[in-house]
């Protein structure tokens, strides 16, 4: 039962990890990162587990480049920054009521000061890319 379990589960998880289109060299680094905490965690399946799911999120979220983090360190932080309730995690989405700044030359990513941090994300969806610290 549990073999079974184990496998269609991995069935599933590679699926998805198939439809990811994004930068494969952060996917991958991503997905290995995955596996060696997977492989922590529950051994060899765990390590399987970790990798396509690290390969599914490495895809998704690729880091900004260089330039566009420079521009975000180099703004002006705001006396007050905004202040919300959930902890900012890459990943997650900025609520409504955020103001985001956009990147010039850069339409992919947006700049935001939330809880006392900058935050890069992606403008249309307003999900946070990188958190700088």
């Amino acid at each position: 039962m549990n073999k079974t379990l184990i496998a269609a589960t991995c069935v599933a998880l590679t699926a998805l990890a198939a439809n990811a289109h994004a930068d494969e060299d952060a996917a991958i680094t991503t997905g290995a990162g995955g596996a060696v905490t997977g492989a922590l965690v529950g051994g060899p399946v765990g390590a399987v587990v970790g990798g396509v799911l690290g390969y599914t999120a490495g895809a998704h979220l690729n880091p900004p480049p260089r330039k566009v983090v420079t521009y975000v360190e180099e703004q002006q932080a705001p006396q007050s920054t905004v202040v919300i309730q959930d902890e900012v995690v890459v990943g997650s989405d900025l609520p409504e009521d955020v103001v985001v700044e956009t990147v010039p030359d850069s339409d992919g990513y947006a700049y935001a000061f939330v809880n006392d941090q900058r935050v890069i994300v992606e403008p249309d969806t307003r999900r946070v890319v990188q958190i700088i610290r």
